[in-house]
């Protein structure tokens, strides 16, 4: 598969042409690639209206994913989220209705923000059980109900979640469908699902809309990901996608993430999905001989989560063993260890975790288990609560004050409290679980 974007960029640096234009590098090397940064030069395309390399190259990505339409993000999935949740306004509206997304409550922070920002009401999706507010494996059965309580204008699901669970996207896109209400997912984690010996890609199973951290599980730079539009989408969502992005995104595109994105089509075409698969079979033969001693957390195929209590430590303690064996994993917390595999990890990589999981000597198991997850009582909608007064204070003197919070450390970037829900004891004995010392709180009287 050609990389038209990478193609121009090198013939561009070969010629040796003064550059009287931005990046103010001029092509100078200080970090080593800045020959291959430029910006929206002639013949360079312009990423929200692109008709040149940046097309093609899109269009090569949605001939790879098999969607009506694919486009580019360096912004990350945050990027695409926001353009999600405008589209989904704009076809509410478009149908002479006031938006209402019935979301995932793992949903990331992202989500929050821009339903915050675009006025729009949610109603959130609970699992009927969760060992984790990160975890949220919604059934079918849920999302039906839901729908018929709520008439929702669109479902957003936020799948594979940061353990590595999957919902049954197929089995709720139906329901979607006979409801006549368009899916969107955050697939951030799961851009290889594509490429299994039978796809487990959102877009594969009905959903309308997705996004894709290209950079969380392909080889491209931080900040890659796509959007992709189904075939049986609202038409609205392919020719609107590039206006939703542009409302959003810098007019500053980084050309160094497009080249990423321009050459992992080239990767992907060339023999990927054999490499994936081998890879993914010599790591469930790592995964059942772990889960011999470890609890494992076991849906995403290129995800190794631990609950390493059961080992005898927390999930900080367990990090940091693995830290002086020269092992950085991806996310902790006080329950689970996260571990993201790709197969550039490669058999020596996965050699070097297994003898580093049986370095780690076992001690007494732990037996503390997270509070449950409740469903919170809404004080205030999100786009009120999101430009009121806030105080801080601390968590333990919290209970009956409005949940102001938006400052979520990333990862996980899923909030424990959501924006404009009131406090309650639940609330703070997860604060006071997961480490969570002040809040932030509306000012008004309880």
């Amino acid at each position: 598969m050609n990389t038209p974007i990478c193609d121009f960029v090198e013939r561009y640096w070969k010629q040796d042409r003064l550059r009287l234009h931005m990046p103010g590098h001029k092509g100078k090397s200080f970090l080593g690639f800045e020959k291959f940064d430029i910006t929206e030069i002639d013949g360079a395309d312009s990423l929200y209206h692109a008709n040149g390399i940046i097309k093609e190259s899109e269009k090569n990505a949605a001939s790879l994913f098999g969607t009506k339409a694919t486009f580019y993000s360096c912004e990350g999935s945050s990027l695409c989220i926001r353009a999600m949740v405008y589209l989904a306004v704009r076809f509410a509206k478009q149908n002479g209705k006031e938006p209402v997304i019935l979301a995932g409550r793992n949903a990331h922070k992202t989500f929050l923000t821009a339903a915050a920002l675009l006025n729009v009401k949610v109603q959130w999706l609970y699992p009927e059980e969760s060992e984790s507010y990160l975890s949220c494996k919604i059934k079918n059965s849920t999302v039906e109900a839901d729908i018929e309580k709520y008439k929702p204008t669109s479902v957003y699901l936020t799948t594979p979640d940061y353990l590595g669970g999957l919902c049954d996207v197929a089995a709720i896109s139906q329901v979607c469908k006979r409801h006549g209400v368009p899916l969107l997912v955050d697939n951030a984690h799961g851009a290889y699902l594509k490429f299994l010996e039978r796809s487990l890609h959102p877009i594969d199973l009905g959903a309308d809309m997705c996004c894709d951290s290209a950079h969380k599980t392909l080889p491209v730079l931080t900040g890659g990901a796509y959007l992709h539009v189904s075939r049986s989408a609202p038409n609205l969502f392919a020719d609107e996608a590039k206006n939703a992005l542009a409302l959003f995104g810098s007019t500053s595109p980084s050309y160094l993430i497009l080249q990423s994105l321009d050459r992992a089509n080239a990767y992907l075409a060339d023999g990927y999905g054999k490499r994936l698969n081998e890879f993914i079979k010599a790591t469930e033969e790592l995964k059942a001989g772990l889960s011999k001693d470890f609890a494992l957390v076991d849906d995403e195929p290129l995800k190794i989560t631990v609950k390493p209590k059961k080992y005898g430590y927390t999930g900080e303690e367990f990090a940091k063993e693995l830290f002086k064996r020269n092992i950085v994993c991806e996310f902790y917390d006080t329950d689970f260890v996260v571990l993201m595999l790709t197969p550039e990890t490669g058999s020596d990589g996965l050699k070097r975790l297994k003898e580093a999981f049986s370095d780690i000597p076992k001690k007494e198991s732990i037996g503390t288990e997270p509070p449950p997850i409740k469903r919170g009582e809404t004080a205030l909608g999100l786009n009120e609560a999101l430009f009121c007064p806030l105080k801080k204070m601390k968590a333990k003197d919290a209970d009956g004050y409005i949940f102001g919070g938006l400052n979520i450390s990333c990862p996980p970037a899923v909030p424990i409290a959501v924006l404009g829900e009131r406090i309650d004891q639940n609330s703070i004995k997860l604060f006071a679980y997961y480490g969570i010392e002040y809040v932030d709180v509306i000012t008004e009287e309880k």
